[in-house]
């Protein structure tokens, strides 16, 4: 059976892991605490020599890093993957920028903001920075979605996924949503698709009994 390990809070494990919940796609999925140093330990190395989460072993047993090729490998064939050529390439582009000008810096500004907020004052200047770097971005993903519901025309894909993952808890970065209504709106859009579970279900696997 494919297995996901991932991390409760992470919007990178969130996307696969949405991913084969909305794809009806059968998973176990094991949890490493990596405040504790669980993805630095022997046995999780074992399975990922990298020792990060998300990490996704098939159920051939090839093991797949980095959430966005997760998403490409758990959409092929799926309604969640672009339709032709053109699309696929859209999609790729906004997943690249996803990881480029989006996740480098809402990700670190809501670690040390809200899960580690014990360390806020002492990272406050590099908060500042991840949140100034992040804007442009933000600003350039709320023009791209004032005319349009989901992020390619053709409707919800991985590209949806990839990009929500971080940008759906910016506040927690303490980026304003406020800001960006055409993002809060297409964050909507995203959490009404069908069988949507949010960021804080990511516990639950979807593994069936034999």
């Amino acid at each position: 059976m494919t297995t996901l390990y991932a991390c409760l809070g992470s919007g990178n494990c969130m996307k696969p892991w949405l991913a084969m919940r909305q794809l009806d796609q059968t998973f176990e999925l094991t949890l490493i605490d990596v405040l504790k140093g669980e993805q630095k330990s022997p046995d999780y190395l074992a399975i990922n020599p990298l020792g990060v989460v998300p990490f996704l072993v098939t159920d051939t047993g090839m093991g797949i890093g980095e959430s966005n090729a997760m998403l490409w490998y758990l959409a092929d064939g799926s309604p969640l993957m672009p339709q032709d050529a053109s699309g696929r390439a859209e999609a790729l582009q906004w997943m690249f920028f996803e990881q480029s000008k989006l996740e480098p810096f809402i990700s670190p500004a809501r670690f040390f903001t809200t899960i580690l907020p014990d360390q806020r004052g002492a990272r406050a200047d590099d908060i500042a920075a991840w949140q100034a770097a992040a804007r442009p971005g933000l600003a350039r993903l709320n023009a791209h979605l004032s005319d349009r519901t989901f992020m390619l025309a053709q409707g919800y894909t991985i590209a949806d996924i990839a990009i929500f993952g971080y940008v759906h808890v910016m506040e927690e970065a303490g980026l304003a949503l406020t800001d960006y209504p055409a993002i809060s709106a297409w964050i909507d859009a995203v959490a009404n698709t069908p069988d949507f579970r949010p960021l804080s279900a990511l516990g639950q696997s979807r593994a069936r009994a034999a």
